[in-house]
C-alpha cells in the first residue's frame, strides 16, 4: 500500500524519537538514577513503527519487557513514559510498572509485560472481545524469538486460528533469547514456517527495512478484519544494546551489531529509501532529527526533576474500590 509522504515523516519520525530515546537512557542508566532494569529498543524501530503505523485507534498493541519502543511508536506520551521509567508522579502507571510494564489504554496500549509469550494469549483475549462487541478492531502483539518455545504460545496459537481471531502476531527474533541463541534454541530454525502447523500465514521479513515490515503487516492487519483469521510475521533484527543494561553481551560474535549499524540500520535505510524512492528531501529528515534531538534533552531533563509520588498515594490502586473513586 502507497504510504503518503506525511505518513512516511511521521515514522521517520517515530523511528527517530525511539532511537534518541533509547541510547539517552543507555547513557543516563550509567548514572545510577534509573531504577530497576531497562531493555532498551535500539535497532529494532522500524518493527514496532511499521507495526503501528497500520493501527487505527479501534485497534490495542500488546508487547514485551522492551517496552520503551512499542510505547513510542504507539502514540504513548513521550514525557509520561520517561517518567513512568523514573518510576515519577504522572507517568503512564503514576511511577508503579516501571520500564517493563508500559501501558496506555487512551492509545490502545494494552500493556507490556515480562511474561515470556504471555502477550499472545492475551492477544487471544483482546481480539476476542473486539470481534464480540462489534468495534471493528483487531489486536496486535510483539513477542520476542524465545516465545516461541514457550507453551502458552502454542495454546494460544491454535485457539487464535481454530476461532479465527482478528490477531496479527509479530516474532521480533532478534537472534537471541536474552543470552541464548535462537539458531542453538529454535527447532527448524525458522518461527514463521511454524505458522503453517496452526492453519494460519506465516512470512519472514527483515526487520530493519521499514517498508518490508510495514507492507507485510497491513496484509495481515487487512486479512484479520475481513474476519480472515491471524497471521504470523517473523521479523530478522538485531538489538544495539544487551538484553538489559549491564549485559556483558559475552555471547555475541565480535562486531556483529556493528556490521548491523553500518549496513543494515532502520534509519539510514529509511533515509535512503526517503529520498531516492519516494522523491523526497533530505531537509525534512535533518529537521525531524534537530526537533526529536531537542524533545529528548527536554523530555529527560523534565522527568528526573518530576516528584516521586506523595506518601498519600501509597495506598492507591491497591483496592478495586478505591480504583473505581480514584
Amino acid at each position: 500500500m502507497k504510504q503518503t509522504s506525511d505518513q512516511l515523516l511521521m515514522a521517520y519520525r517515530k523511528m527517530r524519537e525511539i532511537r534518541e530515546f533509547e541510547d539517552r537512557m543507555h547513557v543516563e542508566f550509567v548514572s545510577g538514577d534509573v531504577p530497576g532494569f531497562v531493555h532498551l529498543y535500539a535497532g529494532q524501530e522500524a518493527s514496532a513503527v511499521g507495526v503501528c503505523q497500520n493501527l487505527t485507534d479501534k485497534d490495542v498493541l500488546l508487547n514485551t519487557h522492551r517496552a520503551h519502543g512499542p510505547a513510542i511508536a504507539r502514540g504513548a506520551d513521550i514525557y509520561a513514559v520517561a517518567k513512568e521509567i523514573y518510576c515519577k508522579d504522572g507517568g503512564l502507571c503514576s511511577g508503579r510498572g516501571g520500564s517493563a510494564h508500559l501501558h496506555d489504554v487512551e492509545v490502545g496500549l494494552w500493556g507490556a509485560n515480562s511474561g515470556v509469550g504471555s502477550g499472545v494469549a492475551l492477544g487471544c483475549g483482546a481480539a476476542l472481545a473486539a470481534r464480540n462487541k462489534g468495534t471493528g478492531g483487531i489486536a496486535a502483539t510483539l513477542v520476542g524469538d524465545g516465545a516461541i518455545n514457550q507453551g502458552v504460545v502454542s495454546e494460544a496459537l491454535n485457539m487464535a486460528s481454530i476461532w479465527k481471531l482478528p490477531l496479527v502476531i509479530v516474532f521480533e527474533n532478534n537472534g537471541y533469547a536474552e543470552a541464548t541463541g535462537a539458531d542453538y534454541a529454535i527447532a527448524g530454525k525458522d518461527i514463521y514456517k511454524r505458522a503453517a502447523a496452526y492453519d494460519m500465514p506465516g512470512v519472514m521479513v527483515d526487520g530493519h527495512d521499514y517498508f518490508a515490515v510495514y507492507e507485510a503487516v497491513h496484509e495481515a492487519v487487512a486479512r484479520a478484519r475481513a474476519g480472515d483469521g491471524p497471521s504470523l510475521i517473523e521479523l530478522k533484527q538485531c538489538r544495539y544494546y544487551g538484553h538489559f543494561e549491564g549485559d556483558s553481551q559475552s555471547y555475541r560474535p565480535k562486531g556483529e551489531v556493528e556490521e548491523y549499524r553500518k549496513n543494515k540500520d532502520c534509519l539510514k535505510r529509511f533515509r535512503d529509501a526517503f529520498t531516492s524512492d519516494f522523491s523526497g528531501e533530505v531537509a525534512q529528515l535533518d529537521a525531524i532529527d534537530d526537533e526529536v534531538s531537542t524533545l529528548i534533552d527536554d523530555v529527560y531533563a523534565r522527568a528526573k526533576a518530576a516528584p516521586f509520588p506523595g506518601d498519600e498515594e501509597f495506598m492507591k490502586y491497591i483496592y478495586a474500590s478505591d480504583n473505581q473513586n480514584n
